[in-house]
């Protein structure tokens, strides 16, 4: 077999270069197996959502007057504190938050921050300094530093056709996979189902992509059997976002071997005519997070369950000539679960009469609440990961 060939034939270049090794190990095993720990949900926000316009200030005159036709109105804010409200799209959070299921936390960041979305993202996925590049993530060093010897190893799976640096690592990478159907249809190929059974091990410069596409179709099989057991009757809004968030929540219903899943959704970079944009993506947002919240809660699996949902930077204090807003800093976070510790806000709301350069100034770094939740949600140990000492928060 050719090895160009091989390349143009094949469609899961992209993500069994990334395959972890674990799940072959799972080919066989009975479906039904003990779920056994927590669960953790991250939900990127690409592009740098407006964090000013998602928890309004809506006391706030330097608010108003920084963004004379872009400020929510005070009269429509959904108003969960004294001091701040949700934009009004994000109506279908409010019984989240009023039921203590909902934490939000202000002026998350870190120290010289970069406001290029990629640098900005390698620095969340990395966990890295602005000054220090890294090729493994976070989560990517959790499954490396506390999954080697586990039975049965913790792994992740990221809901796309492509891994996120966050989820890479040196020796167990995650698994990216859109759609198990999908997958499993591309890996039923008899073309690449009769090369797999060729021995290649003379071929040593090739030899890995056979393995790992052997490795994706055991992948592929167990995964797609996992997402016939159960099917959510939640209604979720029909949108890619709100897709992925319901096959999550089938996978963790039916008990699937997978500890962290990792879910994006994209176009928060709002330089123009910001209004109609943001609200239709946190109208998405909020739709389906409720219905994922809901779903679990249903099946008592919230309090097994945290989700995390971030972006790589928030947007200047001021709007631009555009009726929007440009790169900014620090940015606020929501965690969801039934087990906060801290639910409501954290802190308060950005101080926006001290700013730098026109930006909101960081006061938590990011890096403290993954610290937080790899030792207290996942049990790891944050020192070897994070390569750093972090203070923990009071979260979970």
């Amino acid at each position: 077999m050719k090895r160009r060939d091989f390349f143009k034939t094949s469609a899961l270049a992209s993500t069994s270069l990334m395959i972890p090794s674990f799940l072959k190990g799972y080919v066989g095993k009975g479906l039904f197996s003990s779920r056994s720990g927590k669960n953790l949900v991250v939900i990127q926000l690409s592009g740098g959502n407006d964090g000013l316009n998602t928890v309004v200030p809506f006391q706030n005159d330097i608010y108003y007057r920084s963004r004379p036709t872009l400020g929510v109105d005070k009269n429509k804010v959904l108003k969960i504190s004294d001091a701040q409200g949700l934009n009004p799209v994000m109506e279908p959070l409010r019984p989240l938050y009023d039921d203590g299921l909902m934490c939000i936390i202000n002026s998350v960041g870190y120290p010289n921050p970069d406001r290029s979305h990629f640098r900005s993202m390698d620095i969340w996925h990395t966990a890295s300094s602005s000054d220090e590049y890294l090729s493994t993530g976070w989560i990517g060093r959790y499954l490396d530093n506390h999954c080697e010897g586990c039975t049965p190893p913790y792994h992740a799976l990221e809901a796309d056709d492509s891994l996120s640096l966050a989820l890479k690592s040196v020796e167990q990478n995650g698994f990216a996979m859109s759609d198990p159907k999908s997958l499993k249809r591309a890996t039923n190929n008899k073309f690449l189902k009769a090369i797999s059974n060729h021995d290649h091990r003379h071929e040593e410069n090739v030899a890995y992509l056979y393995k790992t596409m052997i490795d994706t179709q055991s992948s592929a099989n167990y995964l797609f059997e996992q997402s016939k057991i159960y099917q959510s009757k939640q209604y979720y809004p029909q949108t890619p976002f709100g897709r992925d968030l319901k096959q999550i929540a089938e996978l963790i219903t039916a008990e699937t071997d997978t500890k962290i899943y990792y879910v994006s959704l994209s176009g928060f970079d709002t330089h123009a005519n910001q209004k109609n944009q943001q609200e239709r993506l946190l109208r998405q947002y909020a739709d389906a997070v409720a219905a994922f919240v809901k779903d679990l809660k249903q099946n008592q699996l919230l309090e097994d369950t945290l989700i995390l949902t971030f972006s790589e930077f928030g947007r200047r204090v001021k709007q631009n000539g555009s009726n929007g807003t440009d790169h900014g800093t620090a940015n606020n976070l929501f965690l969801f679960g039934g087990k906060l510790k801290t639910p409501g806000f954290y802190n308060s709301a950005p101080d926006l009469k001290i700013l730098d350069n026109g930006d909101l100034i960081y006061e938590i770094d990011f890096r403290r609440v993954y610290a937080t939740i790899l030792e207290d949600w996942l049990d790891a140990d944050v020192k070897q990961i994070l390569k750093g000492n972090f203070e923990k928060l009071n979260l979970v």
